[in-house]
């Protein structure tokens, strides 16, 4: 075995598999029987005389042998390697070949001179020489072809009938393409060395045309060696099959919410009013769900309306789970104050991380010069709850504790949710407004945006503006003494 750089790599390969092969204790016979292969293949694999044309026959043995993954690495890392010299002494092989001609030809005739034989010609004869498979035999039927490590690198006479048959065939293919397109000639220098289409394949250095694709292809142009083809293709466009994907302008996904269902809500069915829209940052979801109830009453007296219309217009007042339907039927805005109750629960099992509430205005206006409906009567003192409270009438407000709220942070989890209020006043403006949840879940992190039903909230003063009542077991809208 000569050490040239195709059988070093080969030999190398060859000494990981024989000693495989001896540290398992089996032998030849019986790793052949288990791998469907013959006893001869298998030897000329751990000896070095073959090498398998893929990994696959190779891995099986390994494993068979009970390599390491760390040998099986190493294996297929030297495979690689002597499948890449081969593939080098291939080509030096077919550089060495002679180009001459037969003795005799007829005077005028083509030249006829060895070429190489057309894509997809059939085998004539076995042949055994670098990059051919062997012949098969009577115990290799069934086997992956292998290639001889060492094997002669110039080829064997081929008969005189095999030469003619090539070359017409090769003459065949040039006037095919000579008068399909008979434009096609070597650029050249210039010089006079210009030369058509057929006399490059006859040399056999011309490259063959494209046999799955429409004429004009650059495989074959390459046969003349004349310009690349120019094609004009269609306006680049959306295509109409493929939905396109929705991002935010900072590149941070925002969940939508589906009809009839609100986004990041803790149930299936969303209630009118519930809202939370997701928009984490280097996430595409947020490990937390959102459920907002945007008009929560400490007691019935504690909810007022602004309505744009006259008393004999409006409705009874609604309960606290009604308000949202009732403030949408009629256009209403949360009077002088809202409350809002957020309930945040993670998704997962991993433990999420609020780190703050934010407050955004959008808009603020003057207040509203509409009629002021309060939702219940007869209330006694107010009992003041655990919230964060906002000033809305400040230039940049900001969310403070209220009523012996903790502060943030806070943990929650699938099984562990939280409840924050917040309540928002003004007695100068007409505000809109929603709110920013700041969350992280290990090296995530991303915020939610929590408003009502994908609208901001909206509260606006109420000072001297028209005040009615609906008394207990009346029937209409009494005007509230000096309102």
């Amino acid at each position: 075995m000569s050490e040239d750089t195709g059988t070093t790599e080969a030999a190398e390969f060859a000494r990981l598999l024989s000693e495989l092969k001896t540290r398992s204790g089996l032998s030849y016979g019986t790793l052949a029987k288990r791998l469907h292969m013959s006893t001869s293949t298998l030897h000329r694999y751990c000896s070095g005389a073959a090498l398998p044309n893929e990994y696959q026959p190779a891995e099986r043995f390994a494993r068979l042998c009970r390599a390491t993954p760390d040998e099986l690495v190493a294996l297929h890392r030297s495979w690689i390697l002597a499948d890449a010299a081969r593939g080098r002494r291939v080509e030096r092989a077919e550089r060495a070949e002679p180009v001459s001609g037969p003795v005799g030809a007829p005077t005028g005739a083509p030249a006829v001179e060895p070429v190489m034989e057309p894509v997809g010609a059939p085998a004539v004869e076995p042949v055994t020489e670098p990059g051919r498979a062997r012949p098969a035999t009577a115990d290799s039927a069934e086997e992956d072809p292998v290639i001889e490590v060492g094997a002669p690198t110039a080829p064997p006479r081929r008969r005189r009938g095999v030469l003619i048959a090539s070359a017409a065939g090769v003459v065949l293919l040039t006037v095919a393409l000579v008068v399909a397109r008979p434009a096609l000639w070597s650029g050249g220098t210039g010089t006079g060395d210009q030369q058509p289409a057929g006399a490059a394949a006859a040399a056999g250095t011309a490259t063959a045309p494209a046999t799955d694709g429409p004429p004009g292809t650059t495989a074959e142009l390459a046969v003349g060696g004349g310009p690349e083809p120019t094609t004009t293709d269609a306006p680049a466009g959306p295509d109409p099959s493929v939905p396109a994907p929705s991002s935010s302008a900072t590149g941070s996904a925002t969940a939508p919410a589906a009809a009839g269902v609100t986004a990041g809500a803790t149930t299936g069915t969303a209630s009118p009013g519930r809202a939370a829209t997701s928009t984490p940052t280097g996430s595409t979801t947020a490990p937390i769900t959102v459920g907002t109830r945007p008009y929560v009453y400490d007691d019935p007296c504690s909810q007022h309306f602004l309505v744009n219309s006259a008393p004999a217009q409006v409705g009874p007042p609604a309960a606290e789970r009604d308000a949202p339907r009732w403030a949408a039927a009629y256009g209403a805005v949360s009077s002088g104050e809202q409350e809002v109750a957020l309930t945040v629960q993670g998704t997962g099992a991993d433990t999420v991380v609020l780190e703050a509430l934010h407050v955004r205005i959008t808009s603020k206006g003057a207040p509203l010069a509409w009629n002021d409906y309060s939702m219940g009567v007869g209330c006694g003192g107010g009992v003041e709850t655990k919230s964060f409270d906002i000033d809305l009438d400040r230039g940049s407000p900001v969310i403070t504790v209220k009523g012996g709220q903790r502060d943030f942070p806070y943990k929650v989890s699938k099984t562990d949710p939280e409840v924050f209020y917040v309540v928002a006043h003004t007695k100068a403006h007409d505000v809109r407004w929603d709110l920013t949840l700041d969350w992280s879940s290990g090296d995530r992190h991303g915020s939610v945006k929590a408003d009502n039903g994908g609208t901001p909230f909206r509260t606006s003063a109420n000072v001297n503006r028209p005040g009615y009542d609906y008394p207990l077991g009346g029937g209409e809208w009494i005007k509230r003494e000096g309102g």
